[in-house]
């Protein structure tokens, strides 16, 4: 009898203790939220040809962000993109980089809605792989959305305007 109460005080101890570790895991999350502006750099685009309208290209793009807190960071994406009639998805790796050199390195996932003539709005979500000089050895994930403009005369693709958030945390010192 006193063995299966000492079994259930250890237990209780250790779902509490499980709750409090969590507690202090969580406070240490934080939150870099971010406006961005992009266009493309460079693309390569190739008709599939199983259906009309069917794309796969790889894109360069950057970005222009802008922190909630007001600091700024530019943004290097490589990206896969799977496209019909303006719609699918896209792979990307994205380098975030601020203006004292720190980096944030993550993988994106992007689902692409549009049209034939191409296309007008996504949603991402973001796993950061890697950061650098005050970001090193970061954890995190992340969600943005954007909307695309029409493509004007002399240009190699569209250019987007949203927004995204990042939820990380960062290794004690």
């Amino acid at each position: 009898m006193a063995t299966k109460k000492l079994m259930w005080v250890f237990l209780g101890a250790l779902v509490i203790s499980s709750f409090v570790i969590a507690q202090v895991f969580q406070a240490d999350a934080a939150e870099l939220k971010f406006k961005f502006y992009s266009y493309v750099t460079q693309e390569e685009s190739l008709p599939v040809g199983d259906v009309e309208g069917h794309i796969l290209s790889l894109q360069t793009r950057r970005a222009f962000c802008v922190m909630e807190n007001g600091e700024l960071a530019t943004e290097l994406a490589v990206m896969t993109r799977d496209l019909i009639q303006g719609s699918g998805s896209s792979i990307q790796y994205r380098t975030m980089t601020f203006a004292d050199g720190s980096t944030i390195i993550v993988k994106a996932q992007t689902r692409l809605e549009g049209t034939a003539a191409g296309t007008t709005a996504a949603k991402t979500t973001r796993e950061i792989i890697k950061g650098t000089g005050r970001f090193a050895g970061i954890k995190g994930t992340g969600t943005s959305s954007a909307k695309y403009f029409p493509i004007e005369k002399g240009e190699s693709g569209r250019k987007g305007y949203g927004e995204g958030t990042l939820t990380y945390t960062l290794p004690s010192k």
